[in-house]
């Protein structure tokens, strides 16, 4: 994990507890005798990130709609850290495309930097809940995109400037494609039962191309937009798929760099990309 990031040094289960008292419950035992709980549990997972957001970054009020992505804290939280490291300091403002339901990233970003966010998602539910989980912050605006066909356009408005974009997109290419990877995660943390323990609606997991569609669309439509913004990033989970945007974007002359990232045994990187005056 980043330097920064607080969550690289453990969980004191007793604090969370304390700021979130519905995660005892859902306390266990690890094998060395140290408080846990099961990560292949989806209440589990989702009242221990609620409690981590409450007693880390004192947010009061987060609720998610049943099957909704669960957004993994610590990750999440790595990615603004990595992202702030491209920034000169001062007040920035940062635009999330597909912030979801849980609208984690413009949370996290106000909370740890004092950013000023703005978070846009193409679904209504998704909208209605993230700005609920955002009212009482002035600072974070949500915005729904009506046009699906567009990830810039129609959210960043005439005479807007961002310092940065980012995204976590649609990993997989299918529903089936889903399925199948959790099944395997399932089997890997020793689980009987092949059950979906991450959440998720469709527009939040798959989409047609995967996440390596996804990001080529998004280099092209960043070039529309390259006097609005300093930095545009994308998550990209997979490794074999930053080859295509590396030569798009070497196509485009842009200045490009790959943010390499670990949280636990997880290995993920950013492609962070801004254009040349």
């Amino acid at each position: 994990m980043h330097l920064r990031n607080i969550h690289r040094y453990g969980y004191d289960f007793k604090k969370l507890t304390e700021s979130h008292p519905e995660l005892e419950q859902h306390i266990i035992e690890s094998p060395t005798g140290a408080a846990t709980i099961d990560f292949s549990d989806a209440s589990s997972i989702l009242e221990f990130n609620t409690a981590l957001l409450k007693h880390h970054y004192k947010i009061k009020y987060w609720k998610l709609p049943e099957q909704s992505l669960y957004p993994p804290i610590p990750g999440r939280a790595d990615y603004i850290h990595h992202i702030s490291d491209l920034l000169e300091k001062g007040d920035r403002t940062g635009l999330d495309i597909g912030c979801g339901a849980s609208a984690i990233y413009p949370i996290l970003g106000n909370a740890i930097y004092d950013w000023k966010m703005v978070g846009c998602d193409v679904d209504d539910d998704s909208v209605g809940f993230a700005k609920k989980n955002t009212s009482k912050n002035d600072a974070i605006e949500i915005r729904h995109q009506i046009d699906k066909g567009n990830i810039f356009k129609g959210v960043i408005l005439e005479g807007e400037n961002y310092d940065f974009t980012m995204c976590n997109p649609p990993f997989y290419t299918s529903e089936e494609e889903a399925i199948k990877a959790n099944i395997t995660k399932q089997r890997k943390l020793g689980t009987r039962e092949e059950i979906r323990n991450f959440g998720g609606h469709s527009h939040e997991l798959w989409c047609n191309g995967g996440e390596a569609l996804f990001i080529k669309r998004m280099i092209k439509e960043s070039v529309a937009f390259k006097n609005q913004v300093g930095w545009f990033t994308c998550l990209l989970s997979r490794k074999q798929n930053l080859i295509k945007p590396l030569k798009q974007l070497k196509k485009l002359k842009a200045d490009v760099r790959v943010v390499e990232m670990t949280t636990g045994n997880k290995e993920s990187r950013f492609v962070a990309w801004r254009f040349k005056n």
